[in-house]
């Protein structure tokens, strides 16, 4: 080492490893626009997951977070989704990563997500898994489901391309009860038998009052009963005894009265037997909002899969899921009841 470079002082060296990686950077972004503007899509994916490496790598999430956002938007806009999808990814990657620094704007990335999981086809294979992978950092920000925003995004997408059951999962955790209700009608007029009107509506009631979502549930049954044109009658007494239950369980909620709750449950036990799952989520409100104390009850494998299912088995905490049993056809219940489970 000479003279020079000893007494050279050590936030000199600093500052040349700096420009050094800022000229890096600006010549990768060079070559990015150049790739972009050729149509080399391959090598621009390349550049943006190299970049992604040294922002992250240096802390500089911002930046990161901006390039990703707009490169995931222009490679949708050339129909190269496989790798738009990539770069969501990674954006998720980088959102975890950043934590969450004060004055951050976490609710920003809901629209922004929702508006590129629309972009993306339903046959981009990684789609599922961002999906799954946004819903889960949702959870760390924005409470113990993710934001219901979010959850609405997503619902519509999938209502769109004619998943309905994806949809349904989705519409539940919306929190809007009355978009719920619309939904649920759709459903049961498209696909459900006259006689299985009710049972539309009372699955999804009981979930919602599974996952602590009292208002939804209030507003959900309020629309379905007032707008369904199949129910007889769009006002209390109804017709069919099982949205007769809906009805007084709502009201029984503000008593919180245990002997009400188990009365009510024996008197429309015969109603309730038509379908086995009613009972897991009868065990959960009774817990929630009566303080029953809970059974000992083997747990057995979940059949709720995939995302929904990691969010709502959270709350069953240990609780039979019957769902895979239930959407099974069987000749008391044909395909509608599928929507139900």
């Amino acid at each position: 080492m000479t003279t020079a470079e000893a007494e050279r002082p050590v936030g000199s060296a600093s500052s040349s490893s700096s420009n050094a990686n800022q000229r890096g950077v600006s010549r990768v972004l060079a070559k990015l626009s150049h790739s972009l503007a050729e149509g080399e899509f391959y090598e621009a994916h390349m550049m943006y997951r190299t970049l992604y490496f040294r922002y992250t790598a240096q802390k500089r999430y911002q930046e990161c977070l901006d390039l990703l956002f707009d490169g995931a938007q222009k490679l949708i806009e050339k129909e190269q989704e496989g790798s738009a999808a990539d770069l969501c990814l990674l954006l998720v990657d980088t959102l975890e990563k950043r934590g969450q620094p004060e004055n951050a704007d976490n609710f920003e990335w809901v629209p922004r997500f929702g508006g590129l999981i629309r972009g993306l086809s339903a046959t981009t294979v990684e789609r599922e898994t961002l999906i799954h992978r946004v819903v889960k950092w949702s959870t760390s920000v924005h409470g113990q489901f993710g934001h219901p925003v979010l959850h609405k995004l997503i619902a519509h997408v999938f209502w769109t391309e004619g998943n309905i059951e994806s949809a349904r999962h989705h519409y539940l955790l919306c929190q809007d009860g009355s978009l719920c209700g619309r939904v649920l009608i759709e459903i049961s007029q498209s696909k459900g038998f006259h006689r299985e009107v009710d049972l539309f509506l009372v699955q999804a009631v009981l979930q919602q009052l599974s996952l602590k979502d009292r208002k939804t549930a209030d507003d959900t049954f309020i629309e379905y009963t007032r707008y369904h044109p199949k129910l007889s009658r769009h006002e209390f007494p109804y017709k069919e005894p099982l949205i007769n239950f809906l009805y007084f369980l709502l009201r029984l909620i503000e008593t919180k009265s245990v002997v009400g709750f188990r009365a009510l449950r024996k008197l429309y036990d015969p109603s309730l037997k038509r379908d086995s799952s009613y009972n897991k989520y009868l065990t959960k409100i009774g817990i929630t909002y009566f303080d029953e104390q809970p059974e000992q009850v083997h747990a057995g494998p979940s059949g709720l899969g995939g995302m929904f299912g990691d969010i709502f088995n959270q709350l069953m905490q240990g609780f039979d899921d019957d769902d895979d049993v239930q959407s099974r056809p069987t000749r008391q219940r044909q395909n509608a009841n599928n929507e139900l489970d």
